[in-house]
């Protein structure tokens, strides 16, 4: 612990990432598997993953997260009236900013993800010994984005491929800002 703040985590000690991740699924508002849930919960970069995974265990320990049932085979969660009662007495422990920009891009996410927009990339050396990388979005059959660049290496291009298809909303979000001249997207 270092100045009242966990190391990696934000929004400070075990406590606060518990009242973090009750305060994102009270405000979903419907279950979600434990890999949706620990996505919403990362696309801020407020909670480290090992962070999260020790809050979600003593959540259900504690009864203030229960499984709610299965979707496509995988295991659901929900907060429960108890847990609905710590995010709602306790959010104040955390800076309002943080929990309206988390739950935005959670939001965001959880947008992206239900539209079914999947994410494609592909890679190809070009005769200069550099690297083609390609990559879209599509929802439904129509390419929404489309961007090719190219790079030095074979492996700068299969960075910039996982990258891609970890967080392709967020690329999606800030070449739309960026080309909607919102500078400050980079520093929100």
């Amino acid at each position: 612990m270092k100045g009242g703040i966990t190391v990696g985590s934000a929004v400070g000690g075990m406590k606060n990432v518990k009242i973090f991740v009750l305060y994102l699924m009270e405000n979903v508002g419907r279950p979600l598997d434990f890999v949706t849930l620990n996505d919403i919960v990362m696309q801020t970069d407020y909670i480290m993953y090992l962070d999260f995974a020790e809050a979600f265990n003593k959540m259900l320990d504690d009864g203030l997260i229960a499984k709610a049932g299965e979707i496509d085979g995988e295991e659901t969660y929900d907060i429960t009236p108890k847990g609905r009662m710590v995010a709602e007495s306790l959010h104040s422990d955390i800076l309002s900013s943080i929990l309206d920009k988390s739950l935005a891009a959670a939001l965001r996410y959880l947008d992206f993800k239900s539209r079914g927009i999947e994410a494609r990339c592909e890679t190809h050396r070009r005769e200069d010994g550099r690297y083609d990388f390609s990559c879209a979005l599509v929802e439904r059959g129509e390419v929404i984005y489309t961007t090719t660049l190219i790079v030095d290496s074979a492996d700068r291009a299969a960075r910039l491929k996982e990258n891609f298809h970890d967080r392709p909303e967020v690329i999606y979000r800030g070449v739309h800002a960026l080309l909607a001249g919102n500078m400050n997207y980079l520093f929100d």
